[in-house]
């Protein structure tokens, strides 16, 4: 999960399966009413998409197989209540829905994702404690409130009662952000890098800048990758660093953290001490689009500190 990006990861998952045209009827259920945590199947997958534009939808693939996605669920929609209407929990049976499984890419349960503006973010690829899962949500929201998605349920009395969707209270964009959000949504990500250059110029402390121009480079190196052509150069050269950093790009564009750092810790350590500074700084900017507060980094920091010394 990133730390605060300035805009939601772009072309890491292809949702283009799941987006049919919607009937008048899902419209209005998208618009008018939702549940702070309900079942999805790919028969309502529009209504989580359409929904997303007002409130952070999390979707939660798990499977009645698997112990740690059960375990998972009731995490999730314990801190989704405690959120009192700040995001929304869809729940996806893996087994009953391959065309979602597949939209995502998800390889195993429990995989969790959540779609901002129609768009998806990666938040879990396997268990997670509760600690875990408030820092990644709190993440979630800062996010959210970056992309203008800042809408709220309001629920009813009683669990599981149906709720309206509050109107979203957007809050402008600085100008140069707002170009780069644009460039983004046309998948122009070098007019993007562009506008979030400006931003750091104008003000080096724009956190927000730095964090979005971080995540525009990663979508710029993985936007043409040809995903079999990479992975086959990366297994042919294990040691060569062009190829293992390319690889390492995609696993995180697609939401394999944790092999993207595997990946480069592992080479890292295999290189003689004067080859590693490209290995190293792809890392640190890496670890920065994940967020410091994800434990993901916290681990990898810690075997590239050990590493190191």
């Amino acid at each position: 999960m990133s730390d605060a990006p300035g805009a939601v990861l772009r072309g890491a998952v292809d949702l283009s399966s799941l987006r049919n045209r919607p009937s008048p009827e899902q419209t209005a259920a998208a618009q008018g009413a939702a549940e702070l945590v309900s079942t999805v199947t790919e028969a309502e997958f529009q209504q989580i998409l359409d929904l997303s534009r007002s409130v952070p939808v999390v979707v939660n693939l798990w499977s009645a197989r698997s112990e740690a996605s059960q375990q998972l669920t009731a995490t999730l929609e314990a801190v989704v209540r405690a959120l009192a209407g700040r995001v929304v929990l869809g729940n996806v049976d893996a087994d009953a829905n391959p065309g979602i499984v597949r939209a995502f890419g998800a390889q195993s349960v429990p995989f969790v994702v959540a779609v901002i503006a129609g768009q998806p973010l990666p938040m879990f690829n396997g268990a997670a404690d509760d600690q875990q899962v408030r820092e990644v949500f709190a993440q979630l929201l800062q996010v959210a409130a970056q992309n203008g998605v800042t809408g709220t349920i309001e629920a009813g009395v009683g669990d599981g009662a149906d709720v309206e969707a509050a109107a979203p209270a957007e809050k402008p964009l600085p100008p140069l952000h707002a170009e780069a959000y644009d460039a983004i949504e046309a998948g122009d990500y070098a007019r993007a890098a562009i506008a979030y250059e400006a931003a750091l110029a104008e003000n080096p402390r724009d956190e927000d800048a730095r964090a979005g121009l971080g995540q525009v480079k990663l979508l710029q190196r993985v936007q043409d990758a040809d995903l079999q052509a990479v992975r086959a150069a990366a297994a042919a050269a294990p040691t060569d660093i062009d190829a293992q950093l390319a690889v390492a790009d995609l696993d995180l564009a697609g939401g394999h953290v944790e092999d993207a750092f595997d990946r480069l810790l592992e080479l890292f350590g295999a290189l003689p001490a004067d080859e590693r500074t490209p290995v190293r700084e792809r890392l640190l900017e890496l670890f920065g689009l994940v967020g410091d507060a994800d434990p993901r980094v916290t681990r990898a920091r810690g075997r590239l500190s050990s590493l190191l010394f």
